[in-house]
């Protein structure tokens, strides 16, 4: 395995947010006596706002504009002023990687002002020498774009990147890239379309850091 680069997703990835967003979403559904489809909710996983607010105006019709503000509202509330926690293995692997001199990346749906607000919260912004987010792409996951705009920035070729990601939208665009592609599920589990990508599936980043060193 030849690597030159390691690319991460962020929420649900390094940041065990994807629990805490559902939730607050969840509130924000009864605050405003709106059921939670959690179908619907389901399928955001991965993607950048514009399609989000795609996906969930066809679920919530004309009463999604109200259910997005008290939503961001909420989620702000919470994400923009306290450290979210990491998800397991993360400070280790990053380290592990840094020791290589590997070059880190994020690519994140998340609009940037928060990406980064979330980052340096964690203590985690000093690892990355680049963040790219969704709203500098036209195309959300699962299309590559976002692997594509981060490789080219690291001035790394795509096939020699390590990518990291949690969701179903994520990996399908990692692999897409032609990335070295792992994928770490988190509220979402593998789809058979989706395992039938070949790429690697670990439990945790603890697991894909034994991986590494075993075949380093």
């Amino acid at each position: 395995m030849k690597y030159n680069a390691a690319i991460f997703d962020m929420d649900g990835l390094l940041l065990d947010t994807e629990h805490v967003c559902k939730n607050i979403f969840e509130q924000s559904c009864h605050a405003l006596n709106l059921p939670f489809l959690e179908s619907v909710y389901l399928k955001i996983i991965g993607c950048n706002s514009k399609r989000c607010e795609a996906i969930l105006t066809q679920g919530y019709g004309s009463d999604y504009p109200s259910l997005h503000n008290e939503w961001k509202k909420r989620y702000n509330a919470v994400v923009l002023h306290q450290a979210i926690p990491t998800k397991q293995g993360v400070i280790e692997l990053l380290d592990w990687l840094k020791s290589q001199d590997i070059p880190l990346a994020v690519a994140t749906s998340t609009q940037r002002t928060v990406a980064e607000t979330k980052l340096k919260l964690a203590c985690l912004d000093q690892y990355f020498s680049v963040v790219t987010t969704g709203c500098e792409v036209t195309n959300s996951k699962p299309d590559p774009e976002i692997y594509l705009l981060a490789a080219s920035r690291l001035n790394v070729p795509t096939d020699q990147c390590l990518a990291f990601e949690d969701s179903n939208n994520g990996i399908m665009a990692a692999v897409a890239a032609n990335m070295i592609a792992y994928q770490i599920p988190d509220l979402v589990q593998p789809t058979q379309e989706v395992i039938n990508l070949g790429h690697k599936i670990c439990a945790s980043l603890s697991d894909v850091l034994n991986d590494l060193q075993k075949n380093d």
